[in-house]
């Protein structure tokens, strides 16, 4: 399935960009608010009634957490990291009262600061695998000087086969049976300082790996037989897991899915949430899924500044590649106009990037190419504000976290 548009198609969603940024230096980049809304209400529909936990990691801007939290179906903050989930979190309007941090934490100074406040402490929910991450807690405030801590453990999704000499998804939590499960919530269960409350297990080889990559079925078919029988070992390994760590205590959630899976995953019973925040944005490595068909909502541009041969042009910048295994699939891609592509000798460069193909004609310097990342919130990471487009106008501008001076690697 290819999100590459047709020419006429091209020529006007790029005459809209143009247009709505004709006052505007390059770079800089666009959030299309419709498509955005689309995208929001198609991740609803596909969840089905099961809760929408947003992936801020993917998003990256408060003012676009808020504008979907204050949708139906959406409720709370999958952050990653505990310092983004205090900002999210802290204040008299936080962002949301419900952060879960997605990934083990060990920020002290952030710690500190989570146990020094009751409200915070209230608010936000850390992620644990192992007791030694309880111990580090410990090291940095003693439980008898703080209030009780959230804590949610995470539970390996992937797909071990082979009598587990093969591994298939990501490295994350060594918690992979029920019975690890079980262990860990009971070393919690007997633990001073902490409250257990959630259960998470991200599926990523499902949620996070394209079914149906354009020109590429072979790889598609392999895909998808893996995606099935991950689903199928996982949905009876994730409710044993839930029920063994209900024994122990009662969760007030368990979370799972990504924007990849959410229909799939929000059919366990098991589950009472999924997560999703790539789907709002719909970057290039999310247009090759059979289940859905997301619009493109942000985009960035770059000025044509040089025209060094026929049939090239060279923009500004350009390096803006994603992070994950290195891989053409993780440069940006020229979007607008139609008919452009990298050489492969130069790639994406840090501070110019040649382009070559039939989008060459019409370029000439001062005009702009506009791209779409392979990745959603990393997008956010290069300039401080997203242009806000509503209908064929800019209607504003959204400060990302990078405009707002923060940082969480």
């Amino acid at each position: 399935m290819s999100m590459r548009p047709t020419d006429a198609v091209a020529r006007q969603a790029r005459a809209r960009l143009d247009d709505a940024t004709a006052d505007l230096d390059p770079p800089l980049a666009v959030l299309d608010l419709d498509a955005l809304d689309a995208n929001a209400d198609d991740l609803r529909r596909r969840a089905a009634g099961t809760p929408i936990r947003v992936a801020s990691k993917s998003v990256r801007c408060r003012d676009v957490l808020r504008r979907v939290l204050a949708r139906p179906g959406f409720s709370g903050v999958l952050a990653y990291s505990l310092a983004e989930a205090l900002w999210l979190a802290g204040g008299d309007h936080p962002v949301s009262t419900d952060v879960v941090v997605g990934y083990p934490s060990v920020d002290r100074t952030a710690l500190r600061r989570l146990a020094d406040d009751e409200t915070a402490t209230a608010r936000v929910t850390l992620m644990i695998d192992s007791v030694e991450q309880l111990d580090l807690v410990d090291q940095v405030v003693a439980p008898e000087r703080r209030p009780a801590l959230r804590v949610c453990l995470d539970l390996d999704a992937s797909l071990r086969a082979a009598g587990g000499r093969v591994h298939v998804g990501v490295r994350r939590s060594p918690v992979h049976a029920p019975e690890d499960a079980a262990a860990l919530a009971r070393a919690v269960a007997d633990r001073a300082g902490f409250t257990l409350v959630g259960l998470m297990a991200y599926e990523a080889q499902i949620a996070g790996v394209q079914d149906a990559p354009p020109g590429r079925k072979l790889r598609g078919l392999a895909v998808r037989g893996m995606q099935a029988r991950s689903a199928r070992e996982l949905v009876d390994r994730r409710a044993a897991a839930v029920a063994a760590v209900r024994a122990v205590a009662p969760l007030e959630f368990v979370n799972g899915g990504g924007t990849g899976s959410v229909e799939r995953t929000s059919a366990e019973e098991s589950v009472t949430e999924v997560a999703a925040g790539s789907g709002l944005y719909c970057p290039v490595l999310f247009d090759g899924y059979r289940a859905f068909r997301s619009r493109p909502a942000a985009f960035f541009a770059l000025p044509v500044t040089r025209r060094p041969a026929p049939g090239i042009v060279t923009v500004a910048g350009g390096g803006w590649s994603a992070s994950g295994p290195a891989g053409p699939d993780r440069l940006p891609v020229p979007t607008y106009p139609a008919g452009l592509q990298f050489l492969g000798t130069e790639g994406a460069g840090e501070v110019q990037t040649p382009l070559r193909g039939q989008g060459t004609a019409g370029l000439e310097v001062g005009d702009r190419v506009w791209f779409r990342h392979a990745k959603a919130g990393e997008l956010c990471e290069h300039v401080d504000v997203l242009h806000v487009l509503e209908g064929d106008r800019l209607v504003g501008a959204f400060r990302t976290y990078r405009g707002e001076g923060r940082s969480f690697g």
